[in-house]
């Protein structure tokens, strides 16, 4: 039996897995490509389908978790514009790097090796400082006080640092927070950068650059770095599309399933508690580093066996942190009712 030119297996299997990867994008603001280009490409897809069809599933998704997280008032439409803005700057520059490193026959040893390491340092260093936090709980972990001014004790020392230097123009953002314009731009820069060398969207390095860098609560990073990755998406999905590179057959189910499970996260970013986000987060980069190692010995070693156990890796890391998003979203929803009867007695 066959839907939308695909059999009915397959297509339960695209809705649930974009059920499973959209609890996660709204979630953490990323995701996406990182999981269902690597699933379209293992299943047979050309590669300009699989990169295609994902980002055009990226787009739809970011659109959904977007508006979830708008009605909570998670979005910083004008950090977000400045960010796309130095974003684009930085992706060029590291597009430059790239074409250099392959006229010299190094760029996919560099960049895999970079990849890995990067990934695995984002993970362990954002799971390390979630782990050692007081208590975990950061504050801005319940978009109820999106527009309150922040806790001084809930940004880090980092960003304490950067929103240190008064270089002007200054600006406000979301939570009350002073931070120097140029500060923004360097910032969105050298994140633009990455995601220009790496070849990847670079949810996993903006949301943490924005928390720890900036200063801005986690709740607003996963929402104003969903902003942007609307508009990356749209123009790369567009792209794609005029060449032929987007199949809707691939992209209607993995929406279809995307369209619950984006609000299911995005609504979770603003019950469960700020310090389990980052522990989340980071365990999901530490098994997408793993996963990724994998891939570059298997393609390093000739060895197909590796690329599969990749795969694996990341499908078993991402099942595993979604549910664990879930668990969690229910626990708090319980907790709820019980301390308000304490309250009330």
């Amino acid at each position: 039996m066959e839907i939308l030119g695909i059999a009915l297996t397959t297509l339960v299997l695209f809705v649930g897995f974009g059920l499973m990867v959209g609890v996660l994008f709204g979630f953490f603001g990323m995701g996406g490509s990182f999981l269902v280009t690597p699933a379209l490409l293992v299943m047979g897809y050309p590669a300009s389908v699989a990169v295609g069809s994902g980002m055009a599933f990226v787009f739809g998704t970011a659109v959904i978790a977007t508006l979830k997280h708008h009605d909570l008032g998670q979005v910083d439409y004008k950090l977000g514009g400045l960010m796309i803005a130095g974003t684009t700057a930085g992706i060029e520059v590291g597009k430059e790097i790239v074409l250099h490193l392959e006229s010299i026959g190094l760029a996919s040893g560099v960049i895999g090796v970079t990849y890995v390491l990067l990934l695995g340092g984002v993970g362990v260093f954002v799971t390390y400082n979630a782990l050692n936090s007081d208590g975990g709980d950061s504050g801005g972990g319940h978009h109820d006080g999106a527009d309150q001014e922040i806790d001084p004790d809930a940004i880090p020392d980092i960003a304490k640092k950067i929103q240190s230097y008064h270089v002007p123009p200054m600006m406000t953002i979301r939570g009350g927070i002073q931070v120097s314009l140029w500060m923004v731009l360097a910032v969105a820069f050298a994140t633009g950068l990455l995601s220009g060398f790496l070849g990847v969207g670079g949810g996993f390095i903006r949301m943490p650059a924005m928390f720890y860098l900036i200063g801005v609560p986690v709740p607003i990073a996963v929402g104003t770095d969903l902003f942007e990755i609307v508009f990356s998406g749209g123009l790369g999905s567009f792209l794609y599309a005029q060449g032929g590179g987007v199949d809707l057959s691939i992209v209607a189910p993995l929406l279809a399933g995307s369209a619950l499970g984006a609000r299911i996260g995005s609504a979770a970013t603003g019950i469960v508690d700020e310090g389990e986000i980052k522990i989340y987060f980071g365990l999901m980069l530490l098994g997408g580093s793993v996963a990724v190692a994998f891939r570059q010995l298997g393609d390093y070693l000739g060895m197909d066996v590796l690329n599969t156990v990749s795969f694996a890796l990341i499908l078993l890391s991402a099942f595993l942190v979604s549910g664990a998003v879930i668990y969690s979203s229910v626990v708090a929803l319980r907790q709820e009712p019980d301390a308000t009867a304490v309250a009330a007695d």
